[in-house]
Formats: structure tokens, C-alpha cells, sequence
């Protein structure tokens, strides 16, 4: 029983530490990743607008429900392993440029995410950019020295190659 109070006291002493420290990190944060792909810019546009087939091929997204438009861009609701999160496009320039932004108000977090894409060699440079916030200050923390701020997008990425592998062998 004393070993048992022991362990329940230190994983609270270590819970507070880490809302402590989150706390005293920013709420903003911004990260980039950039990836090369064996693809043309449409390509990877056709793949990254096309938001009904993201259970298809992105890991983790279970359905995806449209929106109506907002100001004549496209919204959906994402319903993943996070839960359900809804997304707004706030600018779409084919095949170049696409923002979109968290468009709840609710969760413990939000921000956009802008996708660059500029023809490279034989292929296209897909570059996502997240101007994240965190309001928890335990997620902060635990996205800042768990995860890393860049999890999600190194995710996004790696799904992204295999769609766009398979689709150029087919």
C-alpha cells in the first residue's frame, strides 16, 4: 500500500511539474517541414484539396463530412483519433498556395497550416508550415518535448508519399 501511495504522489509531482513548465511556454508556436515528391504541382494539389478522400489515404482520418462553403472556400469536419475537428480553407491558390484553419472555437488548441508547393527538378517541393496554439499548458508541454510541434505534419508527409507512390505505379 505505501509503494502504491509512493508511486500516485510522484506521477501527480510529475503531472504539476509539467503543467508548470507548460505553462511558462508560449501559447503561439510556428514550424515548417518541407518534402520533395516525384510529382508534378497538380498532383500534389489534386491530392491535398481533395478532402472527401482523406480517409483514403491519410493515417489516422477515419471520415470526413463537407461543409457548406464559407466565403466560397471549401469547409469539412475531420473525424479522426483527436476527434472531430473542423477545418476551413482561408485562401486556395491552384496549384501553389492552400491556408487552412482549425475552425473550432472549443478545443485545446488551434491555428492554420499553409501548404506551399513550387515545382522542383522533375518534381514539386511541398512545404506545410503550422502557426500553431496550445491553450493547455499540458499539451504545450507535452507537444513541445514529446511529440514535437512538427508530429503531425511529419505524419501528413509520410502519407502523402505513399498516396502519391501508389498513384504514379497504377
Amino acid at each position: 500500500m505505501k509503494w502504491l501511495l509512493i508511486i500516485v504522489i510522484g506521477c501527480a509531482v510529475i503531472v504539476a511539474l509539467a503543467v508548470v513548465v507548460g505553462w511558462r511556454l508560449a501559447q503561439s508556436h510556428r514550424a515548417s517541414l518541407t518534402k520533395i515528391f516525384a510529382a508534378d504541382p497538380d498532383s500534389i494539389w489534386s491530392n491535398i484539396t481533395d478532402v472527401e478522400a482523406f480517409p483514403s489515404w491519410r493515417q489516422g482520418v477515419k471520415h470526413v463530412q463537407r461543409l457548406p462553403d464559407q466565403n466560397g472556400f471549401p469547409m469539412w469536419v475531420e473525424e479522426s483519433q483527436s476527434g472531430k475537428i473542423t477545418f476551413a480553407v482561408e485562401r486556395m491558390e491552384r496549384p501553389r498556395a492552400l491556408v487552412t484553419r482549425i475552425a473550432n472555437r472549443d478545443l485545446p488548441f488551434g491555428g492554420t497550416w499553409t501548404y506551399e508547393i513550387k515545382p522542383e527538378g522533375n518534381g514539386s517541393r511541398l512545404t506545410i508550415t503550422e502557426d500553431g496554439e496550445i491553450y493547455n499548458p499540458l499539451f504545450r508541454f507535452m507537444a513541445r518535448f514529446v511529440l514535437g510541434y512538427d508530429a503531425t505534419m511529419r505524419a501528413y508527409l509520410a502519407s502523402l508519399e505513399k498516396r502519391l507512390s501508389a498513384s504514379s505505379t497504377t
